[in-house]
């Protein structure tokens, strides 16, 4: 079937004409564009499976729009269809072009994404191969196009086979790893094809490598000139004070065209003219546009800092002919450092970013691809996912590198909400070969990732690889001692020879480091592989334990800047349901035990659990089995809030030489499927419980509780760009008691603006002993910060014993009322007794609650809910239920 034939008369870019038509001057030479997108046709290499395929998608989205196949995320599909990614597959259309399009001298066949390995034929003839699905590909098919129908057909090679057949040919010397965990249920020899490398399976996601056109297709026709793309990017003077724009043109002409271009940004009187020359084939030209200085610039800030403003850089250019071309794009001005410098008292170097000339804790977390299938990634999704990162009070996401680069609208959101990017390049647990060939085509990928992305103010640091360094630092796949030169070789070759500099010539605005973790400049001292990747006193860490008491905040590394760590827990069972069925509902099921990715992670969840909670034992199989996936939850989100909280009150001190942490990603914030994992938001947006404790230990204005020595201290972190005056008001609450029993205060400190200072110590004996017959076992501590004006900051708490320890812990029958309110709706909870980790659920009503997860000390509470569909109070009342940890045992 023909695909959807809209042709396009544009300028010499598009989006000017998108942006400002009015803004478009003289006569330009129209570019002519025919979309390729809709329906194709989609073929397996025996031909029985023939059908309909919309163009973006992939072979699986086909499949299963037209009945074909489940969805693959149900029960045991994603092992059910491995035979999809066994076989080759064609996507086939047929269009017509107008005699104006044919006519032009220059008619190019442009994919903006293919996935991965595909030959490509234009009516009958080669046009080319794909290797890479991070690339864009185009070709000429000038001489190819003919009247009436033309016949386009892409053949792809089984990416799995593909990859087999790649490594195979790699005699010389084996590239581990071969295959993943046998846990994973995955696919082999991934490091050897440039597609998403979770595609074939990772520990919170499934096998399910995908194939076909992923973005779109066209024609581009022009007779002597294109503007394919322009970017731009602030550079700050600091010693003049003085901000500039480099812009770069890339340019398609067929012959030398001379002529000039102006660059001019109209709010701050700034504007220049310079020659241009564009010779035939493909021209990158660079400009240097100087703002005015009598004009103060408004600044981009991460979120939590400032605003996000931008401006409108206009590039306008007159060439012989005469020819015209235009471009209105946007410009944001920021500036960020790495700061890897010497700190006082401490071996080692300091890592923190510096945005526009003020240190930035960074908190967030760390982000995966959104779905299997980047077709079934919608605006909305990522718009819900990117604004409750901005919710939850984070200015940070890192783009994992084991997926894929993002699309444009993510980047483009992140710098209106103010989220600073970590973007790795993907590359991610593994080897990877350094023949001609594969070097080839990743250089091409970077350079034009690197010119996509950089003119986004929100990517704030590149980082080559995940966690490659560490692999071969620690030698994760026994490498013997003797070859580990030649793999040391291949590390440099691909990510310091060729990523590296490539990044360092493209984009001199950001920092670049070479892997994640990694010890950063003592790194490159070392050989760019560090003896020790992990050490606390350089760069990134990542960090897990399972095994060791989360609750105690000494089993943390107390690092520099701490890019991965985190707890897994199961979903809601309302997000599980829709995939499975009632004999799945236990958490010893097979269904259980296939979703689990990571080798003993769900007994290693209640392993966790078990330190200080009683486990569920209810005897209605149904129960326990939602009590268990509410517990997971519940040890997840405490265990992830003492470290982040350990983290944020070690950023001004350093202790036995180590802290001084500026930043706390943890791992990880969004799902792939339905499925256990390590992230803080659900497949398909429903908050955990973790999130929600996210929004409080993000906060910017924070105290933190803990003991050390016998001692309970209380810091106040601050985010601020101003000093504050605060103390720590402390009471102690009994568990057989909804009053404190007592109330203490401490004096008013200053806490300078982006510190971390203590503010109240007391021996826990003393305190217990002064206040109404306490003991460790008996009461809990709930304390916030105050000024003079009054409580600044969330509430928080300090358990004083496990709580499967605790005496007097009661049900506390809490009773709900739904109503609605102005914007949403309100349930009110009454409660007889203290309640821990009270956790609202409406089954399958999608939306958001104000706060959820919460230690009750009160009779009554209210919480909003947000409704992502219509609903009622008669729905509400009906789907809501309250469990607290005492009702789960």
């Amino acid at each position: 079937m023909a695909p959807s034939q809209e042709v396009c008369v544009v300028f010499l870019l598009c989006a000017c004409c998108a942006v400002s038509p009015s803004g478009c001057f003289g006569t330009p030479e129209p570019r002519l564009q025919l979309s390729l997108d809709g329906k194709w046709t989609l073929t397996n290499s025996n031909s029985s499976v023939s059908l309909p395929a919309e163009v973006p998608g992939c072979v699986h989205s086909a499949l299963l729009q037209q009945g074909f196949i489940q969805d693959p995320y149900f029960r045991f599909n994603d092992v059910s269809y491995r035979w999809i990614a066994l076989d080759n597959w064609t996507y086939t259309t047929t269009f017509s072009v107008s005699p104006e399009l044919r006519a032009r001298r220059r008619v190019r066949l442009v994919f903006d994404g293919v996935d991965t390995a595909a030959s490509i034929w234009l009516n009958g003839h080669a046009v080319g191969t794909t290797d890479n699905m991070f690339r864009q590909f185009d070709f000429p098919v000038s001489e190819l196009l003919q009247d009436g129908e033309n016949a386009l057909n892409v053949s792809f090679l089984s990416p799995v086979l593909y990859a087999a057949e790649r490594s195979r040919a790699h005699s010389a010397y084996s590239v581990p790893p071969d295959c993943p965990p046998a846990v994973q249920k995955g696919e082999c020899h991934v490091n050897f094809i440039r597609k998403e490398q979770s595609s074939f399976s990772w520990d919170w996601g499934p096998a399910l490598p995908t194939v076909g056109l992923w973005k779109g297709v066209r024609l581009e026709a022009f007779d002597v000139l294109q503007l394919v793309r322009v970017s731009s990017v602030p550079l700050y003077n600091s010693s003049l004070r003085q901000w500039s724009v480099q812009v770069e043109l890339l340019v398609e002409a067929v012959q030398e065209t001379n002529g000039r271009v102006t660059l001019s940004v109209a709010e701050l009187d700034s504007e220049q003219t310079f020659p241009a020359r564009f010779v035939p084939g493909k021209t990158e030209s660079s400009f240097t546009l100087h703002i005015n200085t009598s004009r103060p610039v408004k600044l981009w800030w991460p979120n939590g800092h400032g605003d996000q403003p931008f401006y409108r850089l206009a590039v306008q250019g007159l060439l012989e002919g005469p020819l015209t071309l235009s471009a209105d794009v946007k410009v944001y001005f920021r500036t960020v450092e790495l700061i890897q410098e010497p700190i006082a008292g401490s071996p080692g170097l300091s890592f923190y970013f510096r945005i526009n000339e003020k240190p930035v804790f960074l908190k967030g977390s760390n982000w995966i691809p959104a779905h299997s299938f980047q077709d079934r990634v919608s605006p909305a999704m990522l718009k819900n996912l990117l604004q409750s990162a901005v919710d939850a009070n984070m200015n940070a996401l890192r783009v994992w590198g084991g997926g894929v680069y993002e699309q444009d609208l993510f980047y483009s959101l992140c710098d209106e909400l103010g989220i600073m990017i970590w973007q790795d390049f993907m590359f991610a647990c593994a080897m990877y070969p350094t023949e001609e060939d594969f070097i080839h085509t990743v250089r091409e990928e970077v350079v034009q990732q690197v010119r996509r992305l950089k003119p986004h103010p929100s990517v704030v640091v590149w980082s080559g690889n995940n966690e490659n360094e560490a692999a071969l630092a620690t030698d994760w796949f026994g490498i013997p001692v003797s070859q580990r030169p030649l793999y040391l070789k291949d590390y440099v070759t691909l990510y310091v020879n060729n990523i590296r500099a490539i990044v360092q010539e493209e984009d001199p605005s950001r920092p670049f480091l070479v892997s994640s973790p990694t010890n950063g400049a003592e790194s490159e001292q070392e050989g760019w592989v560090a003896a020790n990747p992990y050490d606390p006193h350089y760069g990134d860490t990542h960090f897990y334990s399972y095994t060791l008491d989360c609750w105690d905040w000494r089993t943390f590394p107390r690092t520099r800047f701490a890019s991965e760590y985190g707890f897994q827990s199961w979903p809601s069972f309302s997000t599980l349901q829709p995939v499975s069925i009632s004999e799945d509902w236990s958490y010893s099921s097979n269904f259980t035990s296939h979703r689990q990715h990571h080798e003993n992670g769900n007994e290693q969840m209640l392993q966790q659990a078990a330190l200080h909670f009683h486990l569920p034992n209810a005897s209605d199989p149904m129960k326990r089995f939602t009590d268990t996936l509410y517990l997971t939850q519940v040890m997840q989100a405490q265990c992830v809030k003492t470290q982040t909280e350990f983290y944020r009150r070690s950023q001004s001190e350093i202790i036995d030489g180590e802290g001084h942490t500026m930043g706390a990603l943890y791992w990880q914030l969004n799902d792939i499927w339905q499925a256990p994992s390590w992230s803080s938001i659900e497949f398909g947006g429903k908050w955990k419980m973790l999130h929600y404790f996210a929004q409080d230990f993000f906060a910017p204005i924070l105290p933190v509780g803990f003991e050390d020595n016998g001692a309970l201290l209380i810091y106040a972190v601050s985010d601020l760009s101003n000093d504050l005056k605060l103390r720590a008001v402390v009471s102690l609450y009994m568990w057989t008691k909804l009053d404190p029993v007592c109330t203490l205060k401490s004096e008013l400190v200053v806490v300078s603006a982006g510190s971390a200072a203590a503010i109240f110590k007391q021996p826990v004996a003393a305190m217990l002993a002064g206040c109404g017959g306490c003991t460790r076992l008996s009461c809990l501590v709930v304390f916030h910060l105050e000024d003079a004006s009054g409580q600044r900051g969330p509430v928080n708490h300090h358990f004083l014993s496990s709580l499967k320890e605790a005496q007097g812990i009661q049900r506390p029958n809490i009773t709900a009322k739904v109503e609605e309110g102005t914007t949403g709706y309100t349930v009110t909870l009454h409660s007889a007794a203290i309640a821990s980790f009270v956790w609202l659920e409406v089954g399958n009503v999608p939306g958001r609650f104000s706060s959820n997860g919460f230690l009750m000390v009160s009779r009554n509470r209210t919480v909003g809910f947000t409704p992502w569909r219509p609903t009622s109070v008669a729905e509400l009342s009906t789907s809501l239920t309250v469990t607290s940890l005492r009702d789960v045992y």
